[in-house]
């Protein structure tokens, strides 16, 4: 019997960790979110990470009105210290990771806990898929559509599924088993991509479970640890070429595969910094194996000017503003449905036949060494 058994017979407890550094914005909002899940199995592990602003003390307060909520205060240390001590103090079968200014949709442990349920230990963790929104909980942009369940470590590499780090739901025992989050990413200066680390590790050696629902608002603003863009693409970069030298198995042309897509998403996080040289000096290494991005890339470029010349034209003209979207809020009264994955071109889909029969024969080796 593990612990999550003593408080319920039924249902085994999900532990919540949410690692918070200067949240008094959001996290009010987090922990609503995470406190009116539909599963009621739950206690929430608030890692204070050194604030220096009244994150604490509002947890604190909301504490009282929930015995569920406990807070731990530690030194600064980086979100993946921060989650891995939330880790070692938990109780539950299940582990989910909610950062403290992200929201969920209330059924969202209640649905992954489901699916892995029904599954063997083989499966480590189950992901979620999510909506971009701003800083009035308004969903900007869906978040991507592509999804894999099984052994997936090799598409992993390469299309990074899981998206964010409050997508995932995992099992205790497998988390402390490949050793939590690494935390020499943000001593190194390169925090941010902790996730994906994780996420490959994890992958590398189980099978993991997807619910197709866009049931995460991951929050996109100035200031949050996404939005330093030289750091996310350097992070990504170093996640992959370390993932890469831990599998030495995989083949080549998954290796190619995941360090060129994960070039250019540093190139475009470099352009969005403005970092000339990082940009070219990226830019030169993607043109030497794929010219044809860099060619499309500029042509895409030029043609996105011409059109903001067209509408700053026409808005002068008639001298009224563009129309203005009306926003949807991520809320419980959200409507919901299974997400399709994009079919793609005859060549991507290929890509992915290639890359979905590596992870059949890497399954088989990890099986086989198991």
């Amino acid at each position: 019997m593990d612990h999550g058994d003593v408080f319920h017979s039924i249902q085994p407890l999900v532990s919540v960790v949410i690692p918070a550094f200067n949240a008094s914005t959001y996290i009010e909002n987090t922990l609503r979110s995470a406190a009116r899940q539909t599963y009621p199995a739950l206690e929430i592990i608030v890692v204070n990470d050194g604030s220096t602003d009244d994150t604490a003390k509002l947890v604190e307060q909301i504490a009282m009105t929930d015995s569920r909520i406990r807070l731990l205060s530690t030194p600064n240390r980086g979100v993946a210290a921060a989650r891995n001590t939330g880790i070692e103090a938990s109780s539950g079968r299940f582990v989910a990771f909610l950062d403290a200014d992200d929201l969920w949709h209330p059924t969202k442990i209640e649905k992954q806990v489901n699916a892995l349920n029904r599954l063997s230990p083989r499966w480590a963790a189950v992901y979620v898929l999510h909506y971009v929104i701003n800083h009035d909980d308004e969903i900007i942009r869906p978040g991507g559509s592509n999804v894999a369940r099984g052994y997936i470590y090799a598409r992993h590499l390469t299309f990074k599924y899981i998206g964010n780090g409050s997508a995932l739901l995992v099992r205790r025992d497998v988390a402390l088993e490949i050793g939590g989050f690494d935390s020499s990413y943000a001593a190194a200066g390169i925090g941010g991509c902790e996730d994906l680390d994780f996420e490959l590790r994890l992958a590398a050696r189980y099978c993991i479970e997807v619910v197709p629902e866009r049931l995460v608002g991951y929050r996109e603003y100035p200031g949050n640890m996404s939005s330093n863009h030289v750091r996310m693409g350097q992070g990504a970069l170093e996640v992959i070429k370390r993932s890469l030298a831990a599998n030495p198995q995989l083949p080549r042309h998954a290796a190619r595969s995941a360090l060129a897509l994960t070039q250019k998403y540093a190139f475009q996080q470099y352009r969005e910094a403005k970092s000339l040289h990082l940009s070219l000096a990226t830019a030169w290494a993607i043109f030497q194996k794929d010219p044809s991005f860099i060619l499309g890339f500029a042509w895409q470029a030029s043609r996105r000017v011409m059109k903001r010349l067209l509408i700053l034209k026409t808005t002068t003209v008639q001298g009224e503003d563009p129309p203005q979207s009306n926003k949807s809020r991520f809320d419980e009264q959200i409507t919901l449905s299974h997400v399709e994955c994009p079919e793609g071109t005859v060549r991507s889909r290929r890509h992915l036949m290639r890359l979905t029969a590596m992870d059949i024969r890497l399954s088989s080796i990890c099986e086989s060494a198991e």
